[in-house]
């Protein structure tokens, strides 16, 4: 450069003395020219804050500007706020945190869980979680629908048949011929249990295990028991433990697994249990195991229902809206008009725009006038059934002069899980309204004994063996083949 030229000439011809001043002197001027490069940076990064590049910042920056401003905690982990941007990032804050945390995070598809005053969790947004106060004014928009047993039947009318393509199932697969697969029973105090396994689709089983009573004259009701989410499903003492009870009482339980579940998982994986043509197959399965029932000449077809807890009391829901079949339903710890379900197997599917847009509380109404018990808890999205959503369906039961029909056991002390008060809830459902024996499963004092049910071991609860080795060899391996049999299946 020019000046490097210059200072060698002048320190050249100088005496030391002068060469070193001026040697000061050019440091001093190169330090100038750094300052005045920094705030050239400085400059060209202002420069990018402006409309022509979106006022944009990385979200951990925002985040933290929120905090600091308002003076809330704000958690989140690393994963969570990596590679993402906020889009006129300034313009989006408001006098209210809130309202701040709403304009930030909803363009990105966020949301945070407030887990008390001042401190907030981010989380991914949820379509199937609603405020308590959304899902309740939804409720009261689709209530204005309709206002009599006749405005409501074609209400009724309107959704019924937008369920069934919505599932892509109108019209129904054609039924494979062949019979059901069924193990050797096990007899044991009061009942028997044999394992079945139904072919719904080509190469597509659904399975489970039929409780029966022994010694019981005439014809038999059914109470068909899907279960849900919970480790272990169909092979956990309570669940074996409900359905043993039901048989005792008279009744057969078909306990059976949610897809890519239990014994479902041999020719699938656990993960497509989360895609959404999973509410397809579980909703298939469900009318299959119907027409198996109410094709035995020992079932009283007069007296069959249905009763699922969490997810399987989604399913339940689902299937009393869709078949009239089912003369009873119990979905336990399941319904809320603020929450349509977490898995894809609730809500993978568009059932919830038929109708022009519906909810699982008016999907629960379709019961009417079927008996129907709700059983709610303190601890999950049913902790406030008994202010809105029972109110709600008492009305629509109003309607056909059956109000009594439907009930709420509340247990708001209680969590998420289908323990002993809320299987107490469903024997006396049972006993009530299918006429069941209560005295055979209960002691001296009048209270339920379940001690005399006999908890098996999971294998003895397979119908396809203790490794699958006994699985047809038709059998559709893998969720690609299985989305071969819905041709106008979008889910990848």
């Amino acid at each position: 450069m020019a000046w490097q030229s210059i200072l060698s000439r002048k320190i050249a011809s100088a005496d030391e003395k002068s060469a070193l001043a001026m040697t000061g002197r050019v440091f001093r001027y190169l330090a100038i020219l750094f300052i005045v490069y920094l705030s050239y940076l400085n400059n060209g990064f202002a420069q990018t804050q402006n409309t022509d590049n979106l006022y944009k910042k990385p979200l951990v920056d925002v985040l933290k500007e929120i905090q600091t401003r308002f003076k809330v905690q704000i958690k989140y982990s690393e994963p969570q706020v990596k590679d993402k941007w906020v889009n006129y990032a300034e313009w989006r804050f408001r006098s209210d945190v809130d309202e701040t945390l709403t304009n930030v995070l909803m363009p990105l598809d966020m949301k945070v869980n407030k887990e008390k005053p001042g401190v907030y969790k981010l989380k991914e947004y949820e379509y199937y979680r609603w405020e308590v106060q959304d899902g309740w004014a939804y409720l009261d928009t689709l209530a204005t629908k309709y206002h009599d047993k006749a405005s409501w039947e074609k209400r009724k009318g309107e959704i019924k048949p937008e369920l069934y393509q919505a599932l892509m199932l109108s019209p129904l697969p054609a039924k494979p011929n062949s019979k059901p697969i069924i193990t050797a029973k096990r007899v044991f105090d009061g009942y028997s249990v044999e394992n079945i396994a139904l072919e719904i689709l080509p190469g597509v089983w659904i399975n489970g295990s039929l409780y029966k009573p022994l010694n019981v004259k005439g014809k038999i009701p059914v109470v068909l028991s899907p279960d849900g989410h919970w480790e272990k499903q169909r092979y956990r003492p309570d669940c074996q433990i409900r359905c043993a009870t039901i048989a005792r009482m008279g009744a057969m339980a078909f306990s059976y697994d949610l897809f890519a579940w239990g014994e479902s998982m041999l020719q699938f994986k656990y993960e497509d249990h989360r895609r959404s043509l999973a509410q397809t197959v579980q909703a298939l399965g469900g009318i299959k195991i119907l027409d198996y029932f109410s094709s035995l000449k020992e079932t009283d077809t007069s007296r069959i229902g249905i009763s699922g807890g969490s997810g399987a009391g989604s399913h339940s829901i689902l299937m009393t809206a869709m078949d009239d079949r089912i003369k009873l339903s119990a979905p336990v710890v399941a319904m809320s008009s603020y929450f349509y379900g977490g898995c894809p197997c609730e809500s993978g599917m568009p059932i919830h725009q038929c109708g022009g847009g519906t909810d699982n509380v008016e999907l629960a109404a379709m019961a009417a006038p079927r008996p129907q018990l709700l059983v709610s808890d303190g601890g999950d999205w049913t902790a406030h059934t008994p202010q809105h959503d029972f109110p709600y369906l008492q009305k629509m039961y109003g309607y056909y002069g059956v109000q009594d029909k439907v009930e709420n056991v509340h247990l708001p002390d209680e969590k998420h899980d289908f323990g002993i008060n809320k299987r107490i809830a469903l024997y006396d459902f049972l006993i009530k309204n299918f006429k069941l024996n209560g005295a055979a499963v209960k002691d001296k004092t009048g209270k339920y004994d379940e001690s005399k049910v006999t908890i098996e071991k999971e294998n003895a609860m397979y119908v396809f063996g203790d490794k699958g080795e006994k699985l047809p060899k038709n059998a559709v391996m893998g969720f690609e083949n299985l989305e071969k049999l819905f041709p106008l299946s979008t889910t990848k």
